[in-house]
């Protein structure tokens, strides 16, 4: 596959980068971190290998960047959603919605893809700045499901709830086709009736 031939156009610095990440994001995912090598990355950007190192100090950076983007994306997009959603109902339903469609179709998916299969890559001080974007995703949940208990949308202990909605959501990058029987909306919304049923019957009151 000729890669040169697809790429985006590049202008300046910052469009450089983002093009190597993005670039970087789909060889990881579709090869693996580990088999894709930076000789493969340099060509499908356009560049030499060694002007790679231009951009990113090593191919880990590269690696960490990928993660960090694709969680900084839901992020931005999470804050702005809680803003818009005062109601416990709809901040959990936007931010489910917001996660299952990242994984799909976002750079979410390449950054938890990456996070699944190629953490273990990672040297414990990269891995740092990405434990702690982790954390400011997962207060964006630890809000909205106290939100939610609170209310009595939802029964039962938070830390426990949230554990299992992101961890049943994360492993769908494992199994789920787009191309498959359910297209990405109707499994989104067949995952969230099986995640939170008690949506339901909020939707029925609306």
């Amino acid at each position: 596959m000729n890669h040169l031939a697809t790429r985006p156009p590049v202008q300046g610095e910052e469009d450089r980068r983002t093009v190597v990440i993005l670039t970087a994001a789909r060889l990881f995912r579709e090869n693996g971190y580990e088999r894709t090598t930076v000789r493969e990355l340099a060509e499908a950007v356009g560049l030499r290998s060694g002007s790679l190192f231009h951009h990113f100090k090593s191919k880990e950076e590269i690696l960490v960047a990928v993660m960090a983007n694709g969680i900084q994306s839901v992020i931005d997009e999470g804050r702005q959603l809680v803003q818009q959603h005062a109601d416990p109902a709809g901040r959990l339903e936007g931010l489910f919605r917001l996660h299952m469609h990242s994984i799909i179709s976002g750079v979410g998916g390449d950054a938890m893809h990456a996070m699944i299969y190629d953490w273990r890559s990672l040297s414990r001080e990269a891995r740092e700045p990405i434990e702690q974007l982790s954390k400011a995703y997962e207060q964006l949940w630890h809000e909205a499901i106290d939100l939610a208990v609170a209310s009595g949308l939802l029964q039962g202990d938070a830390a426990i709830i949230r554990k299992h909605l992101l961890g049943g959501m994360n492993a769908t990058v494992r199994w789920y086709r787009p191309d498959g029987r359910l297209g990405a909306e109707a499994f989104i919304d067949q995952m969230l009736q099986a995640a939170l049923p008690a949506m339901g019957s909020w939707h029925q009151k609306r």
